[in-house]
């Protein structure tokens, strides 16, 4: 309760303790004083202030309007990221790991080095691709003799074709070996006798956030083992789950505002792109997804949220917001019940609301109890007319 809610509510306490002992100041018979009537203190829902009362809290007052409001549905889901957009980051060779470049949390660009892997086997493939390229060498200028034999009947046709056989095996041999070595990150033209790799590096195949590192420095990988995950969320996505009832106010480029669970403060904005066609899980709830739009920041794949989507505008009944207070979990809203001209003082009513679109300052409302047509609402100061109403309830004396 800020200051100016204190001071107004000692305001009343103190009037009322002053009323109650003021008799006691003098034992001369008085001049009779018409008493306020007590009825908002036989029924707790009205309340009565003085027109000096309303002047200090500064009451103002309404009608309920009929105001153009958006509508929304409220519905929840879950964050997804599309499985192009994840990876499981493998070696295609065995090995110990060498080094750990990044952590969970770390920003990595597609072809980023995250680790490092050794293992000898990798020099023997290398070493297997020089030596190829000298036996092809020979193989070759053996083929070219051969050739040269046969075409002057000097030599078999036998020798010609093994020596053809021999130079296109070794051939698709050393197109093997040059594949591996493409697949360990070497360029096969970049390598010599004095320059073989022994260590070769693993490269993210995406741009994102590291989500995961499975693996430490040293520990034995191969083919199977995923040594760390990144998660792309730039294609960031909902997953809501829409009853079939609501389907049809639904469409493709609606509006999404949400908020994540575990921080309801902060609110995100997201855009429909596909309605679904079936049932989820035998239920009667569809599911709709929608792209994520703007700051990403604190969103995580998996994470719950809550979501409100915009729908076509309705004319609806409104107060201001700022008209409806809550008390003991129900919303009210003030009314003014009547004036009572002899004694300057208004009496107010609580009745009971359903508060339900918001919008521009507006709430629409549904009354839970009858009005009179016209009837006048309490705008601004309800809450201290409630203070007022809740201070004397059960005072009859």
């Amino acid at each position: 309760m800020n200051n100016r809610s204190i001071i107004i509510l000692a305001f009343f306490v103190a009037a009322g303790f002053y009323i109650s002992c003021g008799g006691n100041e003098s034992a001369e018979p008085a001049v009779p004083v018409t008493e306020t009537p007590k009825e908002e203190h036989e029924n707790p829902d009205e309340a009565t202030l003085t027109a000096e009362q309303l002047k200090t809290i500064g009451i103002e007052f309404g009608k309920i309007e009929q105001k153009q409001l958006t509508a929304s549905l409220k519905t929840n889901g879950v964050l997804k990221v599309p499985n192009q957009n994840k990876a499981g980051i493998n070696s295609v060779y065995s090995g110990i790991i060498r080094s750990l470049l990044v952590q969970p949390g770390n920003i990595v660009s597609k072809g980023q080095m995250i680790a490092s892997i050794a293992n000898p086997e990798f020099i023997q493939v290398q070493g297997d691709y020089l030596g190829i390229n000298s036996r092809i060498v020979l193989a070759e200028q053996e083929y070219s003799r051969q050739k040269e034999l046969n075409a002057g009947n000097a030599g078999a046709l036998k020798n010609l074709q093994a020596a053809e056989a021999e130079l296109k095996a070794l051939r698709t041999r050393r197109s093997s070996l040059q594949q591996q070595i493409q697949l360990m990150g070497i360029n096969p033209a970049s390598l010599s006798n004095g320059k073989l790799v022994s260590v070769l590096s693993v490269r993210s195949p995406i741009s994102g956030v590291v989500s995961n590192v499975h693996v430490k420095m040293g520990s034995y990988v191969d083919v199977t083992t995923v040594i760390a995950e990144v998660v792309d969320n730039s294609q960031l996505h909902l997953d809501l789950f829409v009853y079939e009832k609501d389907l049809p106010k639904l469409k493709n480029k609606q509006t999404i505002h949400f908020t994540v669970t575990n921080n309801p403060g902060k609110e995100y904005d997201a855009e429909i792109f596909s309605l679904g066609s079936s049932f989820e899980n035998e239920s009667k709830a569809v599911s709709v997804h929608a792209m994520v739009k703007g700051d990403k920041t604190g969103l995580i794949d998996g994470m719950n949220i809550t979501a409100n989507i915009s729908l076509d505008k309705a004319t609806l009944p409104a107060i201001p917001t700022e008209a409806i207070i809550n008390f003991q979990g129900q919303d009210y809203i003030f009314i003014v019940d009547r004036v009572d001209t002899k004694t300057n003082t208004t009496h107010f009513r609580r009745i009971p609301v359903v508060k339900g679109t918001s919008d521009v300052g507006y709430s629409e409302i549904t009354l839970l109890k009858e009005i009179p047509a016209g009837a006048k609402v309490v705008t601004k100061g309800s809450f201290f007319i409630l203070a007022k109403q809740t201070n004397t309830e059960g005072h009859n004396d």
